[in-house]
């Protein structure tokens, strides 16, 4: 494996990795080349085997994952990933002739296919939208987790400030003294981790478009 010692961080946290995984030696050094170029962190795996054996992977980011290798192809590396509880987006490599079954790993949970020979300025691009959909997912789960912990005052509390009221507005919305709701209101910030109106906004329309996003057929 072929890594940077030290996994890169912003503002203390972990910067997306691409693991690729691919058992020919020019196309694992053609790809760090590229991920190398456009700024994004990548390690390198020879095998499944080695990928399974030595990458963290509950790091946020995604597997690029060749499919035809020896001893374990891709799907396989796959499974055991899925086995093993792997939440990890994964894009396939593949050659024209790999393409059907390409379609059967996407069936499986695979993000994404890219066919060889590929063009690097498509191939960054599509890596880059899976690293910002997968941020956008992590960030709803944990705004979503944030809000679990609120109390059923505290969510009526969050709600009437979203809507504009003051804290008075909102004491006599609820029924309770005004220092009572800025005693909730510190709970909220603290328990959200939004320091301003806006902070709880945005996080309010995360987790709405959350809700969207799970009530749209498949």
């Amino acid at each position: 494996m072929t890594a940077t010692p030290d996994v890169p961080t912003a503002a203390g946290v972990p910067v997306p990795v691409v693991m690729i995984v691919d058992d020919d030696d020019l196309m694992r050094a053609a790809l760090r080349r590229v991920f190398a170029s456009a700024k994004i962190y990548a390690e390198l795996y020879a095998s499944g085997a080695e990928l399974l054996g030595q990458a963290r992977l509950d790091r946020p980011g995604c597997i690029l994952l060749d499919f035809n290798m020896p001893e374990m192809n891709g799907l396989e590396v796959q499974a055991r990933l899925k086995q093993r509880g792997v939440d990890k987006p994964i894009i396939f490599l593949t050659g024209a002739a790999d393409v059907p079954v390409a379609v059967s790993a996407m069936r499986e949970g695979a993000i994404d296919f890219i066919q060889k020979p590929f063009d690097n300025v498509q191939l960054i691009a599509r890596v880059r939208a899976v690293l910002e959909r997968r941020r956008k997912q992590d960030e709803r789960s944990d705004v979503l987790r944030r809000l679990s912990s609120l109390t059923a005052k505290e969510c009526q509390v969050l709600d009437l400030l979203i809507a504009g009221k003051s804290d008075r507005e909102v004491a006599r919305a609820l029924k309770m003294g005004q220092r009572a709701v800025e005693t909730h209101r510190q709970r909220v910030v603290e328990k959200m981790g939004a320091p301003t109106l806006p902070d709880m906004i945005r996080m309010r329309l995360l987790a709405a478009e959350k809700a969207l996003d799970s009530e749209t057929p498949t």
